[in-house]
């Protein structure tokens, strides 16, 4: 049975946005160097629904949204490889954190994408991706999560326990 566009739509950005939030909370206790098990759990599963549900949009031509699917893709397969196969050991709490805060970017990234084409008032500060609004927004939320990253490495990085 074929799925309504509009409720596709919906169920693919309410999986987003509630990526975007457990992505929070799991950076902000990596940050004070605890490891929520739930919300990494949620957030993981959350945010690779996200990726493999925006492919399932209609088009003709490869897309930039495509190719940071994509990339999310393979950024969450690295995170959950080091949560469920490699149990952080080693190198792998590192790689995780990183990964992690990578994935929750991408997610960001397309979000602010999203609201600065599709909101009629954003629309007209940035009308293209080419804009320099757009990239000056872009540019924030990378420094933003440039330093998210950056705590998080130093907070969780050097083995922190998990709640």
């Amino acid at each position: 049975m074929p799925v309504d566009p509009k409720t596709y739509l919906l169920v693919h950005v309410l999986l987003s946005l509630v990526g975007i939030f457990s992505g929070l909370v799991v950076v902000g206790g990596l940050i004070a160097g605890v490891r929520f098990s739930r919300w990494v759990g949620l957030f993981l599963a959350t945010t690779l629904l996200t990726s493999l549900t925006g492919f399932g949009f209609p088009f003709v031509a490869l897309l930039p949204s495509h190719i940071v699917g994509a990339l999310s893709l393979v950024v969450l397969l690295g995170a959950l490889a080091a949560v469920y196969w490699k149990h952080l050991e080693g190198g792998w709490r590192r790689a995780f954190v990183v990964l992690s805060v990578v994935a929750l970017y991408l997610n960001v990234f397309v979000l602010l994408a999203q609201l600065l084409q599709k909101t009629p008032a954003l629309a007209l500060l940035a009308p293209t991706p080419a804009a320099p609004a757009f990239a000056a927004a872009q540019g924030l939320v990378l420094a933003l999560f440039a330093v998210l990253g950056w705590a998080a490495v130093k907070g969780y990085g050097r083995g922190a326990g998990s709640r």
